[in-house]
C-alpha cells in the first residue's frame, strides 16, 4: 500500500510541476518581446535597402564609361552624362582612390540605378539613370563644432609640433601661416611666440571628422608685437578678408617668403665673406629658402613673367615684374612651371626648388627689385591691401568684440603641462548643404 500511496504522490507531484512548467511556458510566451524592425539605411538620400550596393574605389585605368558599361548602362545614357552635364560631373576627371557606390536592381539583371562618386567626405555627385540620365552635385549635412587652442613657441620647436602635439588638424598650421603671410616670417618664429585660435571642427552623422572650416578669429604674438586676425564678410564684400582689430587688412601685396614651408638660410648680406673665397667680401643680394627638392616655389605677388631659362650660376630661374616699382626672381629651380609673358597671381607656383646652378644645396635664392635695385625684403615696409571701407566698420567692430574678448580669455597651452587646456563649445545647430 505504502508503494502505491508513494507512486500516486509522485504522480501528483509530476503534474503539478508539469502545469507549472506549461504556465511558466505561456508567461513566457506572452512575456515575449515583439522582434523590432531594422532602421532602414539612408545615406545619400537613398534607401540602400532597396538596393544591390557595390562599394569600391576607384583603380588605375577605370573609366567611368567601363564602370557603367559593365554594370549594364546603355551607351546612350552614358553619352548623355558625358556630354550635358559636364558641370555638374566631368567624367574624364574621376580620380584613382577616389570612393563610389553603384546601387543596382535588385531583380535578375542588376543593372545599375544610380551611380555617386565621393569628392571628399561631404561633396558628392549623383548619377541617376532611372529615367532619362541626369547627374548633379550633393553636399552631406555638416554639423560645425566651435573649438579654442592655444600654444607657446617652445625652444627649437615650431608651430607645426606645437599643434601636432595637442592631436590638433594639422591644416591648422597652413591656415596660420596664411593668414599671417604678409606679417610674421614663419620660418623666423622665436621661442616664447604665442598664439590663440578660434575655429570650426566640421562633422557628418555628429560624429565622423571631416576636417576644420576657415579659421575664425586669431592672435599670434611674434617678437613681442600683438597681431590680430578676425575673418570678416558681409554680402556687399565679394571674398572673405582678415582685418586686425583696427579694420587694417592683413594682406599685403607681396608674400613674405615664395614658400609656405621651409628654412630661411641665408639672409641678404653686402658684406658677406665666403672662406671657399679666400673671405673675399661677395655680396649676397638673395635671400635663401632650404627646402627638398620638389618643393613649389610661390609668386610672391601678381604680375608679368620677364624671363623663364637658365644662366650660368643662376641656374633655372623665373623673373616677375610685378609693376613700375618691384621685380622679384626666383633662381637655382629644379624646372619652371611659366613661361615668359605669362601672367601670374600671388601663391601660384611657378617651379620648384633644385639645385642647378651655383648652389650647395636645395634651396631658392629669392631676389627682390624696388626702382631698379637690389634690396633686402625683410626689411622692406611691403605696401598693404586696402582697409575695410568706412561704411562697414561700425558693424565690423560690433562683430569682433566678443570675438576679441574670447580671444583673450583663452589660457595658454604651454609645452609640458599636463591639463589640457583646449577647450570646446558645441553648437548643435546641423546645417544641411544642398
Amino acid at each position: 500500500m505504502r508503494t502505491l500511496w508513494g507512486i500516486f504522490l509522485l504522480a501528483l507531484i509530476g503534474l503539478s510541476c508539469s502545469d507549472k512548467k506549461g504556465k511558466d511556458e505561456e508567461i513566457k510566451t506572452e512575456a515575449k518581446p515583439l522582434v523590432a524592425q531594422m532602421e532602414p539605411r539612408i545615406e545619400y538620400g537613398f534607401n540602400l535597402d532597396d538596393f544591390v550596393v557595390v562599394s569600391d574605389t576607384i583603380r588605375r585605368g577605370d573609366s567611368f564609361g567601363e564602370l557603367m558599361l559593365e554594370n549594364k548602362v546603355e551607351y546612350p545614357k552614358i553619352a548623355t552624362i558625358s556630354e550635358k552635364y559636364k558641370d555638374s560631373f566631368d567624367v574624364r576627371r574621376i580620380r584613382v582612390g577616389k570612393p563610389y557606390l553603384i546601387l543596382k536592381s535588385k531583380d535578375t539583371t542588376e543593372k545599375a540605378q544610380v551611380f555617386i562618386y565621393q569628392e571628399d567626405p561631404i561633396n558628392y555627385t549623383v548619377v541617376d539613370f532611372r529615367d532619362s540620365a541626369r547627374a548633379y552635385k550633393k553636399k552631406r549635412p555638416v554639423k560645425f563644432v566651435e573649438r579654442e587652442a592655444s600654444g607657446v613657441i617652445p625652444q627649437g620647436g615650431s608651430l607645426s609640433n606645437v599643434i601636432v602635439e595637442q592631436e590638433l588638424d594639422y591644416y591648422l598650421t597652413y591656415e596660420l601661416s596664411q593668414i599671417y603671410a604678409w606679417t610674421i616670417d614663419f620660418f623666423k618664429l622665436n621661442p616664447g611666440d604665442k598664439f590663440r585660435i578660434i575655429f570650426d571642427e566640421k562633422y557628418i552623422a555628429d560624429s565622423v571628422y571631416a576636417g576644420i572650416g576657415p579659421i575664425k578669429a586669431a592672435y599670434f604674438q611674434h617678437n613681442g608685437e600683438d597681431f590680430y586676425a578676425f575673418a570678416y564678410h558681409n554680402d556687399s564684400l565679394d571674398i572673405r578678408e582678415y582685418y586686425d582689430q583696427e579694420a587694417n587688412n592683413l594682406r599685403r601685396t607681396f608674400l613674405r617668403a615664395p614658400l609656405k614651408f621651409g628654412r630661411l638660410s641665408s639672409r641678404y648680406n653686402l658684406k658677406r665673406r665666403i672662406r671657399y673665397y679666400g673671405y673675399k667680401v661677395r655680396p649676397h643680394k638673395g635671400t635663401d629658402y632650404a627646402a627638398p627638392i620638389g618643393t613649389p616655389i610661390l609668386a610672391t605677388a601678381d604680375g608679368v613673367v620677364t624671363e623663364s631659362t637658365r644662366r650660368g650660376g643662376n641656374g633655372k630661374y623665373v623673373k616677375i615684374r610685378h609693376n613700375g616699382t618691384f621685380s622679384t626672381q626666383y633662381l637655382h629651380m629644379k624646372a619652371q612651371n611659366v613661361r615668359k609673358g605669362d601672367y601670374v597671381r600671388q601663391g601660384d607656383v611657378i617651379g620648384w626648388i633644385g639645385m642647378t646652378g651655383n648652389t650647395g644645396g636645395p634651396h631658392v635664392c629669392y631676389r627682390f627689385w624696388k626702382n631698379g635695385r637690389q634690396v633686402d625684403p625683410l626689411r622692406e615696409k611691403l605696401p598693404a591691401a586696402d582697409p575695410l571701407a568706412e561704411q562697414y566698420r561700425p558693424e565690423y567692430f560690433e562683430y569682433i568684440s566678443p570675438l576679441q574678448e574670447q580671444l583673450d580669455c583663452i589660457p595658454l597651452n604651454e609645452a609640458g603641462q599636463e591639463e589640457d587646456l583646449i577647450t570646446s563649445n558645441t553648437r548643435e545647430n546641423a546645417i544641411t548643404q544642398n
